[in-house]
């Protein structure tokens, strides 16, 4: 999958988040950036739950298409 991946920190949540902006409500977060990255294998389910859903899957846009 090749969707654009946004790492930050948060102070309220104490974790790094990482986001998937094309794929809405996909996120996961971590205590290292490495975590939270590794933990976005939720993004994979995401995509099942559309599918099962009926939901379009967004194709990726590429780089910096939210900055």
């Amino acid at each position: 999958m090749k969707y654009e991946i946004i790492i930050y920190w948060s102070e309220e949540d104490q974790a790094f988040i990482a986001e998937v902006p094309e794929l809405p409500g996909c996120a996961a977060d971590g205590e290292t950036y490495q975590e939270a990255l590794q933990n976005l294998e939720i993004m994979q389910e995401w995509i099942e739950t559309a599918n099962a859903l009926g939901r379009p899957i967004p194709q990726p846009k590429g780089r910096s298409m939210f900055a």
